[in-house]
């Protein structure tokens, strides 16, 4: 069995002789991408996915693979899920908490990158509201139902690098929005509730852990222009720190390999409240702008992540 992995695993490569059965799996956003393979490789190998999706006959068209994949008692149900409304979230939370049924792990997948400046259904800044608050309600509203033993796996991204969370202003009304300055506080926050909700469930026995899955050409990248992720690229390529290997992206496979090593391979002591990549724990790097690797200080705070759950407790008007 393989027990060594690194940058070009696969999600098959690392749940090689792992048999899931039995296991029950939240994951979001299976309607694209990441979530589509993740889905599919658990369900491989014999858990039982509830996957999330905005647009179910989407998620019901990309998942066929899914399903074709099923094997050892594998399978995969499908509900209706907007990050963007916490009406939405809270409604499927409360469905899937009126079932009693309990999970083994949550992967909160789902989001959206570099958009254009807008609003989700409650006002809030689109990628803030989105891959962070949208997460931030359900993940704790469903935490009952996790397990002792069980997992959650945030996806964050090296995108952490392009801004810390802003606590006063989190919304872009007093600051010019930039579209990546916006996922980069997403994306921090998304670290900070990871760091945050494993401080305060890893006594009974679930932990948590933030993962960055790569660079992969998927549909979050659908509001880049060619010529913009072509212009992102190139620049990502010319100042490219020494230490960083000249291959950029991922593919597909690849990139949902460490979510899956986070959630179902890897010592859980050893990922609890960490940030995951490549199979592996990043190491702490200091600030740049173009690094695609590690992890810088400021999505690893354990007093900002504390201060991050309270302003989202006051945000989303629940406090957990």
């Amino acid at each position: 069995m393989t027990t060594s992995f690194g940058p070009s695993s696969t999600t098959d490569d690392v749940l090689e002789g792992h048999d899931l059965s039995g296991k029950r799996v939240l994951v979001t956003g299976v309607s694209a991408g990441l979530g589509v393979e993740t889905a599919r490789a658990l369900v491989a190998h014999g858990a039982h996915v509830v996957g999330a999706a905005r647009d179910l006959a989407k998620a019901k068209r990309a998942t066929e693979p899914v399903l074709a994949a099923a094997a050892k008692g594998g399978g995969l149900e499908l509900f209706e899920l907007d990050l963007a409304s916490l009406k939405s979230v809270r409604a499927s939370a409360d469905a899937l908490v009126a079932t009693g049924r309990p999970f083994d792990a949550a992967i909160a997948n789902a989001g959206v990158m570099a958009c254009p400046k807008g609003v989700t259904a409650d006002g809030f800044e689109t990628q803030f509201g989105t891959n962070h608050l949208g997460h931030f309600v359900l993940i704790n509203r469903v935490a009952p139902l996790l397990k002792a033993g069980a997992r959650v796996v945030a996806l964050s991204s090296a995108g952490h690098r392009y801004g810390d969370v802003d606590l006063v202003d989190p919304n872009f009304e007093v600051t010019p929005y930039s579209e990546f300055l916006a996922y980069g506080r997403s994306k921090t926050a998304n670290a900070l509730f990871a760091l945050e909700f494993d401080r305060r469930h890893r006594e009974r026995g679930v932990r948590a852990a933030s993962v960055h899955p790569g660079v992969i050409r998927t549909e979050l990248s659908r509001h880049l222009t060619p010529e913009a992720l072509a212009d992102l690229t190139e620049r990502l390529r010319a100042n490219k720190p020494a230490d960083e290997p000249e291959t950029i992206f991922k593919t597909v496979a690849q990139g949902a390999a460490t979510t899956i090593w986070a959630g179902f391979v890897a010592d859980p002591e050893a990922i609890g409240g960490r940030y995951c990549e490549d199979c592996g724990l990043a190491r702490p790097v200091a600030p740049s702008f173009y690094r695609r690797s590690g992890v810088q200080r400021h999505a690893m705070d354990p007093f900002r992540a504390r201060a991050l759950w309270e302003k989202s407790e006051e945000m989303v008007g629940e406090r957990f």
